[in-house]
């Protein structure tokens, strides 16, 4: 499956860090779901600063950051603490919010092949509607145009 600007997005409860949970249907708001492959990783942890830092600029307009690997609750907690994160990371165990985004795909490093999470975020209006789509997102200058599509809504 293959989530597209202007379908509804699936809905999706997750456990998250801190021993929460969190519900798609139940926020309140845009919502920014950013998907990455790993806590920990240089990306992952320079793709993450990015939304803690702009978290101020994503409240003024009431939107929702949470990001979403595979991960689990415990892993998130320590890279949550590691990077000094202010927003939900939503533990995905099974894959089944990956799949149903379609960003849970095949990839290949150094002639091997393998399936992971393909570096993605979705732009979620209060409606529940997908308003835009970013896929195989590179870091820089990323979180720049999600803010700015956010501010568009």
């Amino acid at each position: 499956m293959k989530v597209d600007a202007g379908n509804k997005a699936p809905d999706f409860t997750l456990s998250t860090d801190g021993g929460g949970t969190v519900t798609l249907s139940k926020i309140k708001g845009p919502v920014v779901l950013h998907f990455y492959p790993k806590d920990n990783t240089s990306g992952c942890a320079k793709e993450a600063c990015d939304f803690r830092d702009a978290r101020p600029d994503f409240s003024k307009l009431k939107a929702t950051v949470i990001g979403i690997s595979r991960d689990s609750a415990k892993s998130h907690d320590g890279f949550k603490a590691k990077q000094k994160l202010n927003f939900t990371l939503a533990a995905d165990e099974d894959g089944k919010v990956c799949e149903a985004y379609g960003v849970w795909i095949e990839k290949s490093m150094y002639g091997r092949k393998y399936m992971g999470i393909d570096r993605s975020a979705f732009l979620i209006d209060a409606k529940g509607v997908v308003r835009n789509v970013w896929r195989k997102v590179k870091v820089p200058g990323h979180m720049d145009e999600v803010l700015a599509a956010a501010k568009a809504l």
